[in-house]
């Protein structure tokens, strides 16, 4: 147990050293120990010798030295970062993976921003580059202008989701602006009787291929069918008149196999692309793009859904005829998270309706949404390596993604009062005045306490307790203001202070609310996201909230977890319980 620990404390050593320059302190390697692991505080006295011998360790070591160690302790991207994916790897051993020479890609469309399934293989891609010290591309496929358009903005948002998720790409590339590489290797493709314009109408070469019989625009010669893809390149076809196809097995068991569509036209004037405008008529199809990156970026792992297997099939050829060797193709299950909407489609539905309100409404699964919202990223690196690679499909819940992303809250967010609806109470007491010691955070003492102060006028205070607490109230009903007293209610909105002890209240185990003081509390809002619904709740906050910065985590006594989102009107948003 002690050497688990002490492996354990060595990390968080390493981790507050390089956050802090290279030099690390006991007290809060030690608490974020106790934090995480409160079953360990009857050893604590032991423990704390052997925090004191590691901090020692840590700090004799240079900061390069620490960084070379975090590093080798699977602990990544801490030290510009400061963010932890999930300290227990669990993915198998990568096939036919050799050390130093993984190279993987995350290859997202821009017709939309990242969502909590598309970090599925952004993350196991990167991760296995991590273990074996590969190489990690990011390549934005987005050569269909026309049904699955790109978003002007989505580039750069899938980079800063990429950036906030921890993940660093070593190569970046863009298919759009690599128009003139696939109209080479079609032509490679045409020049060796592989691949074929076909002008077929779309009902025959449907009857054609349903019959597993190649169409006769297959048997032209290839100077003829070079001269066809010219056209096409030059504007002569409209849409749908022709497209390039790949030779396969024309008797596939799968009929989409069959000579499958590499090239086809689409009409960039009524479509334009982004990036390019109009300069290009003809778009290569996913499966044509994606095979010669692979080869061209030297991918050596393919690591996709298991929807894509047959899209493995179809890429297959085109390395066949090339004479090429395929990567390695790892497909995992679908992954469906009960209480979130994955489909794209369905999201821009909702937007377009008004049912969202943008990108990163807190409702939606989109990884802004749920940045927004507090979700860290560590608890999502989390969630994706316990699922791993199965090729079974799995199913869990936002509420899981939420138990993890508890664990990583709650050492580091601090603890306020925030009174929903609030109504204000008078307050009888002939004590000349009342102070709350709450701690800011009761694990970690050494972050202190702060100071509420009632204020008493002619022995009359006033505070401000949720409203939802008067509905059980009656004469003589008593409960605990939270770190203040112990009060006894003469009617609905008066009590008297009875006794300010915790050892009364616990004697009557009396319940213990938030509240605030009618003189400092400042006026906060507190939107709630669940299902599809959205609730802006009114309340106040204790004074000190005020202090805040944008995006610090909070925990609020008897609510959950939140964000502050804007400082200006105390706006924060609602994370989980």
């Amino acid at each position: 147990m002690v050497e688990e620990c002490r492996r354990q404390l060595l990390i968080y050593a390493l981790e507050n050293a390089i956050k802090h320059g290279g030099k690390a302190m006991v007290n809060p390697v030690f608490s974020k120990l106790l934090g995480s692991r409160p079953d360990l505080r009857p050893l604590a006295r032991e423990l704390l010798k052997v925090a004191e011998e590691v901090v020692s360790e840590v700090n004799s070591m240079s900061l390069d030295e620490q960084r070379e160690l975090l590093a080798s302790l699977s602990v990544a991207h801490v030290a510009v970062e400061g963010k932890v994916p999930s300290e227990k790897r669990h993915l198998p051993p990568l096939p036919g993976a050799e050390e130093g020479k993984v190279v993987t890609r995350f290859a997202p469309n821009p017709d939309f921003v990242l969502h909590l399934g598309s970090a599925r293989p952004a993350i196991l891609n990167y991760e296995y580059v991590r273990i074996y010290s590969g190489r990690f591309i990011l390549r934005f496929e987005d050569t269909d202008p026309k049904t699955k358009a790109p978003m002007p903005e989505a580039y750069e948002m899938i980079r800063d989701d990429l950036k906030w998720l921890g993940i660093k790409w070593d190569e970046e590339y863009i298919q759009s602006l690599r128009m003139e590489i696939y109209y080479d290797y079609a032509k490679r493709l045409l020049e060796k009787g592989c691949a074929y314009v076909c002008t077929c109408s779309r009902e025959a070469l449907s009857e054609r291929r349903t019959s597993g019989v190649r169409c006769s625009c297959a048997a032209r010669s290839a100077e003829y069918q070079l001269e066809l893809w010219e056209k096409m390149l030059n504007g002569d076809f409209e849409e749908g008149e022709a497209t390039l196809r790949i030779k396969t097995d024309i008797k596939h068991p799968n009929p989409s196999v069959r000579d499958w569509v590499a090239f086809r036209v689409i009409d960039t004037e009524r479509y334009p692309h982004p990036l390019t405008g109009s300069k290009y008529k003809v778009w290569p199809t996913y499966n044509f793009a994606c095979a010669i990156d692979d080869r061209l970026m030297g991918v050596t792992h393919i690591l996709r859904g298991a929807e894509h297997e047959v899209n493995t099939l179809k890429q297959k050829y085109i390395y066949e005829h090339f004479a090429w060797k395929y990567p390695v193709a790892v497909h995992f299950g679908r992954l469906s998270i009960e209480g979130a909407i994955l489909s794209k489609s369905k999201m821009r539905e909702g937007l377009r309706s008004g049912l969202f309100d943008s990108l990163d409404d807190p409702r939606l699964a989109t990884l802004r949404a749920l940045r927004r919202r507090g979700i860290l990223p560590e608890a999502i690196w989390e969630l994706i390596i316990q699922v791993g690679i199965k090729p079974s499909s799995a199913k869990i819940s936002l509420e899981n993604l939420y138990a993890i992303n508890r664990k990583y809250l709650e050492p580091r967010a601090d603890r306020y009062m925030f009174v929903p609806n609030p109504v204000k109470i008078r307050l009888k007491t002939n004590l000349e005045r009342l102070v709350a010691k709450i701690p800011r955070h009761p694990s970690y003492p050494e972050r202190g306490t702060r100071r509420i102060e009632l204020r008493v006028h002619n022995s009359t205070g006033e505070v401000y307790i949720p409203s939802e607490e008067l509905e059980n109230i009656t004469p003589g009903k008593e409960i605990r203001l939270l770190g203040l007293a112990n009060i006894r209610f003469i009617s609905e909105r008066e009590a008297e202070v009875i006794d300010p002890s915790v050892e009364y209240a616990k004697s009557r185990n009396l319940p213990i609310i938030q509240w605030c003081p009618v003189t400092d509390a400042l006026n906060a809002v507190l939107i709630v996201a669940k299902g599809n619904k959205i609730t802006t709740i009114e309340g106040v906050v204790e004074h000190e909230a005020g202090e805040l910065e944008v995006g610090v985590h909070v925990q609020f006594y008897r609510l959950g977890f939140a964000v502050l989102e804007n400082k200006e009107k105390l706006t924060f948003i609602y994370a989980h319980d």
